[in-house]
């Protein structure tokens, strides 16, 4: 297996993408092939400040331009066509690479997929998938930014990718799927809502019904199922949970002195909570309904989430995702 990554696309590139690639290579033990995407000069410069990095499964593939995050996606890839979120999803669709991973601009990295890679046979929209800490495990929200407005098919079809995705790379045997509403009832929300309750209470999914923004990271359901709209923004909150928490708990501490020992005595419980509620755990978030392997990261990355991306990718493609969900999306579109 060879895993493309976007050394340049991040806010700390290229130095912590490189890292998390470095990190991912000596994880897998020569199981799979790390190949850095971009600027070969600077690539090597940082790749040399890595102990033995020469004798690991690590190659270099030179692309020229790199994609801004101020730039309007399509723009710059006609304006930039070596750029390496392009050169990358160029080199998955000749057969080069089996998988990519990127912490740059989401919208670029969506474009060069859907240009390059296309999208699955009966796919009318391809969804982002990202994972939520919520205790005790994760739940998969999708969309969380690719389709602003969706039909109703377009959700049941976000449902069954999830599902997908959360048994075979996490193990669950029947994934509970949640549609995001705002309420309960069947009968709320809009119609593309209430038209997709129906459809995916006739589907073969583990369907419990409507869910709520309260249900989010209760853990009951292992897939919501959302617009790419409403799915950004409670992502975005969901995220500064862990930023808000360790302020909070700065301040609340203060400068008393029983406090500070007992923060002292506290501190692993802390860590472990922190680390509950840290997306880097689990790298980041699968483009799900293209022909291809494509994990987009957090634009704020540090090297953990990129090697915790790769190996996610790698996941995937041992556990052949997108041939299962293709199978699944034929069974549900002859059901229909």
């Amino acid at each position: 297996m060879k895993i493309g990554i976007d050394a340049m696309g991040g806010d700390y590139a290229p130095e912590a993408i490189i890292h998390g690639g470095v990190e991912a290579a000596r994880a897998g033990r020569g199981e799979y092939e790390i190949v850095l995407v971009g600027d070969r000069i600077e690539i090597n410069k940082h790749l040399s400040r890595h102990f033995r990095f020469n004798e690991l499964p690590i190659t270099v593939k030179h692309a020229s331009q790199k994609v801004e995050m101020g730039e309007s996606p399509l723009t710059a890839l006609r304006k930039k066509p070596d750029a390496s979120i392009a050169v990358a999803m160029n080199l998955h669709k000749d057969g080069q690479l089996d998988a990519v991973v990127s912490a740059g601009h989401t919208g670029a990295a969506m474009a060069s997929a859907l240009l390059g890679l296309g999208r699955m046979e009966g796919v009318r929209r391809p969804a982002i998938g990202s994972l939520i800490p919520y205790g005790h495990g994760a739940t998969m929200l999708i969309d969380v930014g690719a389709n602003l407005e969706c039909r109703a098919d377009d959700l049941l079809q976000f449902g069954v990718m999830g599902a997908i995705y959360m048994r075979f790379v996490y193990g669950l045997d029947k994934p509970r799927v949640g549609l995001l509403n705002i309420g309960n009832e069947k009968n709320k929300g809009a119609e593309s809502h209430r038209k997709a309750h129906a459809l995916m209470s006739e589907s073969r999914l583990d369907f419990v019904g409507n869910i709520e923004g309260r249900d989010v990271m209760s853990g009951e359901v292992d897939v919501i199922v959302s617009d790419g709209f409403v799915g950004n923004i409670v992502l975005k909150f969901a995220e500064s949970f862990n930023g808000v928490y360790s302020k909070n708990l700065k301040r609340k501490i203060g400068k008393k002195v029983f406090s500070k020992v007992g923060a002292f005595l506290l501190k692993p419980t802390f860590n472990g909570l922190r680390r509950i509620y840290d997306y880097e755990e689990y790298g980041g978030a699968p483009l799900l309904g293209i022909n291809g392997t494509c994990v987009i990261c957090h634009g704020s990355s540090t090297p953990k989430a990129i090697k915790n991306a790769a190996l996610e990718a790698v996941a995937m493609l041992r556990q052949d995702v997108n041939q299962k969900i293709r199978n699944e999306l034929a069974g549900t579109r002859e059901k229909n």
